[in-house]
């Protein structure tokens, strides 16, 4: 469909590139590319959705015979698979894969707990004192996997943010240690030290405990103060309560007992070398912005342009001024909201197509000069949080300077659809800020050098299929996305589908859509459709959106798997 007209689009065009060579739109931002050479979706947003006649109907025709191998498809089937999030406590659960991981590193904890430990009164001594252990040796982990710049990414591909749910995983188990730890030393006391005549007072004033108490208090409220509920009530709160109690909770554990000494000045050294080296030095730049209110006037489009700078070397890091990788993330600090603003650093996906990359020799001359546009969509959340204090802010202050911490994220999600030969991307509300960048590196037509534009050929589209569904709650939502910019990636070869929004025609059958999509794919495989096509095999989606979203799409792309279909999955979370 057209953006806008509900008409096929059957041509490719060269369109002019969102980047260094046109200025940014005010009042709004871009989506990434799509791809071409095949027939694009003729529905358009008022077509039904697909019935349940025809997915049934689909899902037949797709099913193969797997034979030998089903046991294998299954079992990748369930690894993928999302469960329901928990009951009363609405807590939501990570793929089977994943909650898998988590299990088997809990069950290795608690075997150091248990291994040879006799469960009786005498031996609660060592019982707390092997749970206080197993706190300090995990420490320095906890820090590491909380590290923004880390050397884990170096190992997995998988940036801090992915590895965030085990950092909260290891912190809750370590609060459960230091729980037991304290619970244990006090049953010493209650069982064995009270009878002799040691008061609780005196207990609890021995230099020793009173310090272990000080730091057991400590990371209990920092875990109390990372739960969900307060991060989405009081998220300025979080933020320096984290640094706060970490610091107190770190002093205290270091003068708590000497054998923790050694792991305490580790993830000491993890967070110094993080927060301060790279945080607040190597990765931080400044910048003149402009500050825009859209139509909705509850959304702000922040913007920035400068000329990118080609790094020293490959070795050393990289800010925002060297540029930026689709899907890329970056921490925004404004100082001109207040004293307390100046302190605070917020994660923002970054809504704009990434820079070209500078040349590897220092530029000759202006026409070698590659230009940066960042753009970054901020939706206002409920008084008095920053994103509400930079509206308020923005209608009376077009033009601030802000200060960018970044850039950070990984590019799992754009090799997963270059190598698909169909590249499916699901967006909820501002989940097209995860979208955009993808779409236009995916399908931007190569750009001709200075010497050869004229001569050079008409750039062709791209030889993969790309898909867009774009699901909006509201229709002034649409308006985040220029319309110019939105047929520029149709006529790149991008097949789009944006349903009404759910305000006015409710939920969609998300996953049905994209079963579908899939499975059109699989029958243009079986059928030898895309031998000439060299962009790799099967279907690769990528999700971004509400937690409902992602996980109707994970389960459909797990069932999916199960019958033998050629489909991956990933999810990237615009909220962390």
């Amino acid at each position: 469909m057209k953006w806008g007209d509900g008409k096929s689009n059957e041509e490719a065009g060269e369109g002019e590139a969102w980047s260094s060579s046109s200025s940014t739109v005010e009042g709004n931002v871009t989506p990434p590319d799509g791809a071409k050479g095949k027939k694009v979706d003729d529905a358009d947003e008022t077509s039904p959705l697909i019935s349940a006649s025809e997915r049934s109907r689909d899902m037949k025709r797709s099913r193969k015979n797997l034979g030998i191998r089903k046991p294998y498809y299954v079992l990748k089937s369930w690894l993928l698979y999302q469960p329901r999030p928990l009951p009363l406590v609405h807590k939501t659960l990570p793929s089977n894969a994943v909650s898998l991981l988590v299990l088997a590193f809990l069950a290795l904890n608690a075997f150091y707990n248990l291994y040879r430990m006799p469960l009786s009164l005498p031996y609660i001594f060592v019982f707390a004192d092997r749970c206080g252990i197993a706190f300090t040796a995990n420490l320095p982990l906890l820090y590491l996997l909380a590290a923004k710049t880390q050397p884990i990414k170096f190992l997995t591909g998988h940036s801090y943010e992915s590895l965030n749910i085990f950092h909260r995983r290891l912190g809750e188990l370590l609060c459960l240690e230091a729980l037991l730890h304290f619970l244990g030393m006090f049953s010493v006391w209650y069982n064995l030290l009270r009878p002799l005549g040691v008061s609780l007072a005196r207990f609890l004033f021995n230099r020793v405990v009173g310090l272990g108490l000080g730091a057991f208090v400590a990371y209990e409220a920092l875990y109390l103060s990372s739960l969900g509920s307060f991060r989405q009530r009081w998220y300025e709160l979080f933020l320096a309560s984290h640094i706060v109690l970490q610091i107190a909770g770190l002093a205290l554990l270091w003068f708590h007992h000497p054998t923790s000494q050694p792991y305490v000045g580790v993830a000491l050294a993890i967070f110094v070398v993080d927060r301060l080296v790279f945080r607040l030095w190597c990765k931080a730049s400044a910048h003149p912005a402009t500050l825009t209110v859209l139509d909705d006037d509850e959304t702000v489009l922040v913007s920035a342009n400068w000329a990118v700078v080609a790094r020293a070397s490959a070795l050393a890091p990289k800010n925002m001024t060297h540029g930026w990788r689709p899907n890329d993330h970056v921490f925004l600090i404004v100082p001109a909201l207040s004293r307390k603003h100046a302190l605070q650093a917020h994660p923002f996906t970054i809504f704009s197509a990434a820079p070209p990359p500078p040349p590897d020799s220092q530029p000759a001359s202006p026409q070698q000069q590659q230009h940066a546009w960042l753009t970054l969509l901020i939706r206002a959340q409920s008084p008095p949080g920053f994103t509400h204090t930079l509206l308020t802010h923005a209608r009376t202050h077009p033009h601030t300077h802000i200060r960018l911490d970044g850039p950070y994220g990984a590019s799992h999600a754009l090799s997963l659809l270059s190598a698909s030969c169909t590249a499916i991307l699901v967006a909820g509300g501002s989940g097209i800020a995860v979208a955009y960048p993808l779409l236009y590196a995916l399908l931007q037509p190569p750009t001709p050098r200075a010497t050869d534009v004229e001569t050079a050929p008409r750039p062709r589209p791209s030889p993969r299929t790309v898909k867009l569904l774009w699901i909006t709650h509201a229709p002034a939502h649409r308006l985040w996305v220029p319309e110019a910019k939105m047929l520029e990636l149709q006529e790149w070869g991008l097949q789009l589908f944006v349903p009404p929004p759910t305000a006015l025609a409710g939920r969609m059958d998300v996953g049905g859509v994209v079963g579908r999509w899939v499975e059109e794919q699989e029958e243009k495989e079986q059928c030898g459709g895309n031998d000439e096509r060299g962009t790799g095999t099967g279907t690769g989606v990528v999700v971004s959106g509400p937690e409902g979203l992602v996980r109707d799409v994970r389960n459909t792309c797990a069932g999916l798997v199960g019958r033998g279909l050629d489909v991956r999955v990933g999810v990237e979370k615009f909220g962390w």
